[in-house]
């Protein structure tokens, strides 16, 4: 079989349309379709029901997918792998992260780790968590930082702190009489609110179903750096992560309470690929994590290092 007529037909599947496959491959459309016929005279069967802007899989093609999804996954695997290589001689490290812990946890992390190795070149990017998964998955960085839990065959996730949610106003507001708000104090309120697309207004929907409470949000708004100006402003009052608030209560320009109801609280999560190869810099940085992580208060239900190899290759 030849191997690039298996790979034009896998992508030409898994993207769903020739153009696109070819311009993935750096290909034009005709030989898109020459591959593919060839590769359906080569086996004797179709492999596509109809072929052009509408494609779906026939039963051979659906059982020659998943095994030409392993042979290109395990060459992105040995890409990785050579790349670790490479890159552990000059000692870097691929991370992506949700916005929120990029912005507010990320950094200690960082620094403690450079204090650690200060030779290691570490490279950031801040994303969404759905882009910070797709990239963990097909290996396109080392580790990853989410804000909700993920469950993928192809990742190792574990839960690496619990942020508790307070109330911010600006310091005039009634709220800041309080010492803790009551689920029943939110009721009829109008709160300023990160975008559904983030993980914050999920959490606080299910709270306030449990709770049986009742506000109407005023603004959504695209960042956490957005609302805190918003709300000094006194335009409202907004739920947000305790650490996000931090800065901002020390120098007095906001205030925060804290919620009676300890549960309601801002989870993150790391996520590294199951067979990604873990090189010593690597297992550094994932146990510096762990250690960080449990002297947070976070206990690991499975430890990271149980999902490492028992002695990584050097």
């Amino acid at each position: 079989m030849n191997l690039n007529q298996l790979r034009t037909f896998y992508y030409t599947a898994k993207i769903g349309s020739p153009g696109f496959a070819a311009n993935h491959l750096y290909i034009t459309a005709p030989a898109v379709t020459l591959a593919i016929r060839r590769l359906e005279e080569h086996c004797e069967v179709r492999l596509f029901k109809g072929f052009g802007k509408k494609l779906a899989l026939t039963s051979a093609g659906k059982a020659l997918y998943e095994i030409a999804e392993s042979i290109f996954e395990m060459e992105i695997l040995a890409d990785d792998c050579i790349r670790s290589f490479q890159h552990q001689k000059g000692k870097y490290i691929r991370i992506h992260s949700e916005e929120s812990f990029g912005a507010y946890f990320l950094p200690s992390l960082i620094n403690l780790f450079n204090k650690m190795k200060p030779n290691v070149q570490i490279s950031v990017d801040v994303m969404s968590s759905d882009r910070v998964v797709e990239n963990t998955v097909s290996l396109n960085n080392d580790v990853g930082f989410t804000s909700y839990a993920i469950e993928h065959k192809k990742l190792v996730v574990k839960e690496i702190l619990e942020d508790p949610l307070v109330l911010i106003s600006a310091p005039s507001h009634p709220f800041t009489r309080k010492n803790c708000i009551e689920p029943k104090d939110l009721e009829g309120q109008t709160l300023i609110m990160q975008r559904k697309s983030s993980a914050i207004p999920r959490v606080i929907k299910n709270f306030a179903e449990r709770k049986n409470v009742h506000f109407s949000i005023s603004m959504e708004l695209s960042n956490n750096e957005v609302i805190k100006r918003v709300v000094e402003g006194g335009s409202g009052i907004a739920l947000v992560s305790r650490e996000v608030a931090n800065k901002e209560v020390q120098t007095g320009k906001l205030k925060a309470i804290p919620l009676s109801d300890r549960s309601i609280v801002q989870k993150y999560y790391i996520a590294y690929h199951r067979e990604k190869y873990i090189s010593v810099v690597l297992k550094s940085l994932l146990d510096m994590i762990e250690e960080w992580a449990s002297n947070r208060g976070k206990i690991f239900p499975n430890r990271i290092s149980s999902h490492l190899p028992a002695k990584s290759p050097s």
